[in-house]
């Protein structure tokens, strides 16, 4: 029996692409990775690469807010990795805040 050749699949129609969506909604507040991911519809790691690329195709205009470690207060800030930390190089807690980012206009 023969069957019929499928159709190809056509994607719904976007406006935007990722990274300026992104961007938008960074302009209007800062956000964690994963409240990025929530608000885009992908995943936590998608966003970290697609903020790479934002960070380097806005020089300066992407603000990084460090990771903050709970027990202590150690502040990430010399941190360049844009990924939270698994554990404070200090008091050895894993109890972190994850890194805020946002646009400046």
């Amino acid at each position: 029996m023969r069957s019929r050749p499928k159709q190809p699949s056509i994607p719904g129609d976007r406006h935007d692409t990722l990274r300026h969506q992104i961007v938008s909604v960074l302009s209007r507040e800062s956000l964690t990775a994963r409240e990025i991911s929530e608000r885009v519809g992908i995943e936590e790691k998608e966003v970290l690469e697609h903020l790479e690329h934002i960070k380097i195709a806005l020089h300066a205009g992407l603000v990084k807010f460090p990771a903050l470690c709970l027990g202590c207060g150690f502040s990430f800030r010399k941190r360049e990795r844009l990924k939270a930390p698994g554990r404070c190089p200090v008091c050895r807690s894993e109890r972190i805040t994850e890194p805020r980012f946002s646009v400046e206009s």
